[in-house]
């Protein structure tokens, strides 16, 4: 594992990042990241029991939110906040005001690239996110727009400019991001290979999207990450990230938005329990053999020019199409209508209630 540099760095978007992280426990893993971290922002979503007591290292600026912090502040919209599961992570994108977020993990570390240079995450995350990606044309040379590289012969010139760059979605050494049965049958398999490059997915084509690693420009896509209503009192879970990964990648698709997958690489430190895994998981293993071909014939109506209202409309299609798959999906769509209503709500310029009350949250 990689040790933290001792020297500050000059921050990137210093006033227009959020950095959200769900917990369930003592926040000792900031203390690696510190010199990445303690100039920006963080937003702490604690998940579970709201009277346990979080500890959050000293001289990191942050706001800290549990259950009792997202009922007063949602009110009856609470309803689609998972809870005791990662998904929590949702409410911090609502109560964000920056334009930019990162998300990451508690048991993500600094990690090093082949030369043994630790690797600045956010700052990659960042550089992803300003520069544009190819959705309609695929660069054999990966991400153009990165130094040492360009288009390659044969790249159509009317399509350079490229498309805005929606999301920026991070990789992981060590621990791999696998499923219950992939653990079970590779309990020792370690992701050593570090491969050095950035690309766009291209449009029309889903992935699985992981939440540990992950960023997007709020303004542009934010209404879509919603990572769904999973956890407690539902049948399913660890399917949060990789429901909000496809829907989101179906309203970027719609409209013209770009989604990056490579660089940066965090350390995956801890394996979860495959048992455990395997229980959350068991009904999504199912599901997404039909999840997956509705997602990829899906299509948003043509005067759906917001992600406000590619949501909402994806939301009807959840509910009539896979609704019929389990009744689950119906209780689903109705939380995607509710997590709109909360957005605009939290969201809405001149919205008093909810603005007045965030500032009750611990703070620091």
């Amino acid at each position: 594992m990689a040790t933290a540099p001792s020297a500050k760095l000059t921050p990137l978007l210093k006033d227009e990042l959020d950095i959200v992280i769900p917990t369930i426990r003592n926040l000792d893993f900031l203390e690696m990241w510190r010199p990445f971290f303690e100039q920006y922002h963080l937003i702490i979503v604690q998940d579970g029991d709201p009277s346990k007591k979080i500890r959050v290292p000293d001289g990191f600026d942050y706001q800290l939110y549990n259950r009792n912090d997202v009922n007063r502040i949602l009110g009856p919209n609470a309803s689609c906040i998972s809870f005791k599961d990662s998904a929590c992570r949702c409410f911090g994108y609502l109560v964000s005001k920056k334009k930019y977020i990162f998300t990451i993990d508690d048991d993500c570390f600094v990690a090093k690239d082949p030369s043994g240079k630790e690797i600045n995450a956010l700052e990659q995350h960042i550089k992803n996110l300003l520069t544009p990606s190819t959705t309609h044309f695929f660069n054999t040379l990966y991400d153009p727009y990165r130094e040492g590289a360009d288009f390659v012969r044969g790249y159509p010139f009317s399509l350079r400019e490229g498309a805005p760059t929606a999301v920026s979605h991070g990789l992981w050494l060590n621990i791999p991001d696998y499923d219950a049965p992939t653990q079970l049958v590779k309990p020792l398999e370690r992701n050593t290979r570090y491969v050095d490059a950035v690309m766009t997915v291209p449009k029309g084509t889903l992935f699985p999207m992981c939440g540990m690693n992950l960023a997007f420009d709020r303004e542009l896509i934010g209404p879509a990450m919603y990572f769904g209503l999973m956890g407690d009192g539902q049948p399913v879970g660890r399917y949060d990230d990789m429901w909000a990964g496809w829907c989101m990648k179906v309203i970027c698709d719609h409209l013209g938005l770009g989604v990056k997958t490579g660089l940066p690489y965090i350390w995956h430190s801890k394996a979860s329990n495959p048992f455990v895994n395997l229980k959350k998981e068991y009904k999504g293993i199912f599901w997404q053999e039909k999840a997956i071909p509705f997602f990829q014939s899906v299509s948003l109506p043509k005067e759906c020019s917001s992600v406000e209202k590619c949501y909402l409309a994806l939301a009807g299609e959840v509910k009539s199409k896979l609704g019929e798959v389990d009744p689950y999906f119906i209780k689903l769509a109705d939380a995607m209508v509710t997590w709109i209503e909360a957005w605009k709500m939290v969201n809405s310029p001149g919205e008093k209630p909810a603005m007045t009350s965030l500032p009750n949250a611990t703070s620091k």
